[in-house]
């Protein structure tokens, strides 16, 4: 028994020495791309079919294969396996036609992905750390192989999409993020690292689950979880210097106290705050252009008051002042309504960040009547109550205006306060609508409408790519908010004309550098960026893009 151990070691030893190691590295794996010489030279001559393939002919494959598949959720998990051996057709294939395979990796799909996370597990990626190496992070953080990460995006699963707390499951997200940045971006990989910030999950059904692969215990106290995430955040200051934290989808309190506390100390953004109010921007942008209105005429109201409320109500605020206005006067133009009720001064229940929302006004349980004393132009979703604006809603909306705007942004699918259909119908064709997720075309009374999309991926692979050239000391909320003029600025008259509120998908990256050069041009304008300001700024990004080729 002993001698057949040793010589299975030996083999093992002799096979990560041999060429056969490539196979198992997907960053150097080319499968059957490998060249005639190439194969000699690695020793894995006679371990491959004999044709040499190029890149596109493998893509060919892999088509095929996603084609066989009888669902999006075993898409994810075939994409998933070919990221695990091969990076390179991983990215040829996603760059080959964002517009079909964003929703597979990312949303809508990845929610299946994270609730099943445990079930479908193949292979570790990224890094997990848990409160088990408090004292130890900066020691765990250095097991990375790579030294050069640029990028970190964490998560502690406590509120993943509509989904709320999944403790480790939702792994999917900060990968799934990650991979955007270069499939949207064109952000070099080998820079990026997903984190779970694994630090237990009030979800009983999950910690009873045998095959949960996360801390089988409740969360820390507040303090706790302060004391760990400030040693995480010094961890990567002296691990990784000058890398950007991306925070994204911790729960809702917790989110905006550690977006706060950390955003003028260290590079770091939040995209649930800062991306989810900055693609809002943009899309009513582009709906106040069609209506032949302006931002400071409006008034505003949220339906939900968690960190996604409160950061596009405050990014509002701040593109308001930008506008003329004073905060209070901007404050005074956005209410928000959440699970209790209108926000208002005789609640007791409200955070810091809620209070100045809070106006003068009669406590109010009931939407419809809280939008006809409040008579707002625009009404936002970010409930994750699906059907929340019904058909009294969304009427209540087209008596006050002659073309209300009406976004439904959580998500997925059945999260949405309200679909496409139904935004039409119920207000007879005169919404401007967008939601969180992708609904078809909707044809009403012989006239076709499209509904925009209001997804991050707009806004926060371009900010990064910024990032990625730029090298900013900070990322403020004005980035932002030029982020999504940016991506306005992109919908043209055409696609105004046919209703579309952020621009198509066909060409995701031409639409990311373009955002991005405007973005890294403001932080340059601002004494933002650390990097020597090029001649030409668009021409040094491209200069740096990522391209799929073996």
């Amino acid at each position: 028994m002993i001698a057949t151990l040793l010589e299975r070691n030996d083999a093992a030893t002799n096979d990560t020495r041999s060429g056969t190691a490539l196979f198992n590295d997907p960053i150097r794996n080319k499968g059957t791309a490998f060249t005639k010489d190439e194969r000699r030279m690695y020793g894995i001559e006679g371990l491959l079919p004999q044709a040499v393939e190029t890149l596109d002919r493998q893509l060919e494959r892999v088509i095929g294969h996603l084609d066989a598949k009888s669902t999006d959720l075993e898409r994810y998990i075939y994409l998933v396996s070919l990221a695990d051996r091969n990076e390179t057709l991983f990215f040829r294939t996603l760059m080959s036609d964002p517009a079909r395979f964003l929703p597979i990796v990312y949303d809508p799909t990845v929610a299946d992905a994270c609730l099943a996370f445990g079930h479908i597990y193949r292979r570790a990626r990224g890094m997990y750390i848990d409160r088990s190496m408090k004292g130890r992070m900066a020691e765990v953080l250095r097991n990375w192989p790579h030294r050069d990460v640029r990028f970190i995006c964490v998560s502690t699963g406590g509120r993943i999409l509509g989904l709320g707390d999944i403790g480790s499951n939702g792994m999917g997200i900060p990968i799934g993020k990650l991979e955007l940045y270069t499939a949207c971006a064109a952000i070099p990989p080998n820079g990026l690292l997903p984190v779970m910030f694994d630090i237990g999950t009030a979800n009983e059904a999950l910690r009873a689950d045998p095959l949960y692969l996360g801390l089988r215990a409740p969360p820390p106290s507040e303090k706790e979880l302060d004391e760990l995430t400030e040693e995480f955040v010094q961890a990567v200051q002296d691990v990784f210097p000058g890398c950007c934290i991306h925070f994204e989808d911790w729960k809702g309190t917790d989110a905006i106290r550690i977006f706060e506390r950390y955003r003028d100390k260290v590079l770091c953004y939040n995209d649930d705050i800062q991306g989810t109010a900055s693609v809002t921007i943009a899309g009513l942008t582009t709906a106040l252009q069609i209506n032949g209105e302006v931002l400071a005429d409006q008034r505003f109201l949220f339906l939900g008051a968690g960190s996604a409320g409160i950061g596009i109500a405050n990014m509002i605020a701040e593109a308001l002042q930008g506008k003329g206005l004073t905060l209070d006067e901007a404050r005074a133009r956005i209410s928000l309504f959440d699970i209790n009720g209108l926000l208002e001064p005789s609640r007791r229940d409200l955070s810091s960040a809620q209070k100045v929302y809070a106006h003068p006004a009669q406590p109010s349980a009931d939407l419809v009547a809280t939008i006809e004393a409040f008579k707002p132009t625009i009404l936002v979703g970010v409930s994750t109550k699906g059907g929340a604006f019904t058909k009294e809603v969304v009427e209540a909306m087209s008596r006050l205006n002659k073309r209300p705007i009406i976004f439904a942004l959580s998500n997925p699918t059945d999260k949405a306060e309200c679909t496409a259909e139904q935004a039409y119908t119920w207000s007879k064709g005169k919404a401007l609508y967008a939601a969180g997720v992708q609904f078809p075309d909707v044809t009403l009374d012989g006239q076709v409408f499209h509904p925009g999309q209001a997804n991050n991926f707009y806004i926060y692979p371009a900010v990064a790519l910024a990032t990625y050239v730029a090298r900013p000391r900070r990322i403020t909320d004005a980035c932002f908010v030029a982020a999504a003029e940016a991506s306005a600025d992109q919908v043209g008259p055409e696609l105004r004309a046919k209703g579309m509120l952020f621009p198509g998908q066909a060409n995701i990256l031409e639409m990311e550098v373009t955002t991005a050069t405007r973005v890294a041009e403001f932080m340059f304008d601002h004494g933002l960026a650390q990097a020597k300001r090029p001649s030409d700024v668009r021409a040094w990004i491209e200069d740096q893009l990522y391209v799929p080729r073996y």
